[in-house]
C-alpha cells in the first residue's frame, strides 16, 4: 500500500457505534475504499446508501482490504472479532495491517498482535481521543502504538480520521496513554461535579460559576464540554457509566502491573460503580453529578448551554504530533 496515497487503499471497518461510526464516515467522506461491518446492519445501511460495501463475516472482509481497523466496547470484543473461525485473524496476510482503535487493554493487544504479526500483518493499536464531536468533524487525535515504519505506512489513513496524531511507541503504548487520559478525564468529571453542587449550594450562580472556570486555572477540556451539558440538563457526552467503569480498571490494571499504588483511582471505580447501580450503566457518564444533586436536593442546570457539543471548528488536514526532547 502506499504511504502518500490514500486512493488505492481499501480499508475494512468493524464497529459503528458513537465512536467509530464516525471515524468511518470520515474515511467515507474523504473518499477511502471502505467496507463496513457491525453486528446491526440497520446501523451500516447509511454508510452501505453512501458507497461502502458491505462484509458477510470479519474474516471476508479481511481477504478483500489492505487494512482492518476494529473499534469495539470491550477488549472481550475485540478478542471474538479477531479469533473466531470466521474472524479477522483467518483472512489476513502478508502485507495486512490491523489497526486496533478500540480503548483496550496493554496486554490484549500485545497478545493479539503477536498472532497478527506471525501472519505477517502488521498490528497497530491507535485509539482516539477527544469526544464523538471531534470525531465526528475529523478533528479528534489519535494515538499510535507500532514499529515507525508501520506507523508511517499508515499515517495517510491516521490523518484522515484525526487532526493530531501521536506515534506513542512499540505495540500497547497507545493503549496506555489512552487509559491514562481517559482516567485524567473522568477524576476532572467528579471533581467539576462536586465543585458546580457546592457552588449552587453556596448561592452561587451557575453560569457564572462555568464562566469562572473557564477562564480560570481550574478549566479544562472536560469543563468546557461536559460542564455544558450538565448544565443544560441534557448529560449526553455519548458516553455511558459502564465505559468509564471499564477505562478506569484498565487504568487500575496498568498501575496495578508496575506495582503503582493508586488512591484515587479505586475511588473513581467504586463512584462509577455506586452509579451505574443507582442509575444503570447505560446511563450517560456526567449524571453521575445525580449522586451529589439526589443528597443535596438540588438541580444543577443553567440556561444557555446546549443539550448535544458540536465541534465548531472546520475539518483541517492531520499532522503528526512531533515530541519534544
Amino acid at each position: 500500500m502506499s504511504s502518500t496515497n490514500n486512493s488505492d487503499i481499501k480499508v475494512g471497518f468493524i464497529g459503528l457505534g458513537n465512536v467509530g461510526g464516525k471515524l468511518a464516515g470520515s474515511l467515507l467522506r474523504n473518499g477511502i475504499d471502505l467496507t463496513v461491518r457491525d453486528l446491526d446492519k440497520d446501523v451500516a445501511q447509511p454508510f452501505l446508501d453512501a458507497g461502502a460495501s458491505w462484509a458477510e463475516s470479519p474474516k471476508e472482509m479481511a481477504e478483500a482490504v489492505d487494512i482492518v481497523v476494529t473499534c469495539l466496547p470491550s477488549p472481550a470484543a475485540s478478542a471474538a472479532v479477531m479469533e473466531a473461525d470466521d474472524g479477522v485473524l483467518p483472512g489476513l496476510g502478508a502485507g495486512k495491517i490491523w489497526a486496533e482503535m478500540s480503548t483496550t487493554d496493554e496486554a490484549e493487544v500485545t497478545r493479539l498482535g503477536e498472532k497478527v504479526t506471525a501472519i505477517g500483518s502488521s498490528p497497530v493499536d491507535c485509539p482516539v481521543s477527544g469526544g464523538c464531536h471531534r470525531a465526528a468533524t475529523g478533528n479528534i487525535a489519535i494515538f499510535a502504538g507500532c514499529d515507525r515504519d508501520v506507523f508511517e505506512r499508515l499515517l495517510p489513513l491516521l490523518t484522515t480520521m484525526g487532526r493530531r496524531v501521536l506515534h506513542t511507541g512499540p505495540l500497547g503504548s497507545a493503549s496506555v496513554l489512552k487509559v491514562v487520559t481517559n482516567y485524567l478525564a473522568t477524576a476532572n468529571l467528579v471533581s467539576l461535579a462536586e465543585a458546580l453542587v457546592t457552588s449552587k449550594a453556596a448561592g452561587m450562580d451557575l453560569n457564572v460559576a462555568y464562566e469562572a472556570i473557564k477562564i480560570s486555572s481550574g478549566n479544562s477540556f472536560v469543563h468546557e464540554t461536559e460542564s455544558q451539558v450538565i448544565l443544560n440538563g441534557s448529560r449526553d457526552i455519548n458516553f455511558t457509566m459502564d465505559l468509564v467503569i471499564k477505562d478506569v480498571s484498565l487504568f487500575q490494571s496498568v498501575a496495578d502491573r508496575a506495582g503503582v499504588p493508586l488512591e484515587l483511582s479505586p475511588l473513581l471505580v467504586s463512584i462509577f460503580e455506586d452509579g451505574a447501580e443507582r442509575y444503570g450503566p447505560r446511563e450517560w457518564s456526567p449524571n453521575i453529578i445525580r449522586r451529589l444533586e439526589d443528597a443535596t436536593g438540588l438541580s444543577i442546570q443553567a440556561p444557555g448551554f446546549p443539550a448535544e457539543i458540536v465541534d465548531d471548528e472546520p475539518e483541517e488536514p492531520g499532522y503528526e504530533v512531533i515530541v519534544q526532547r
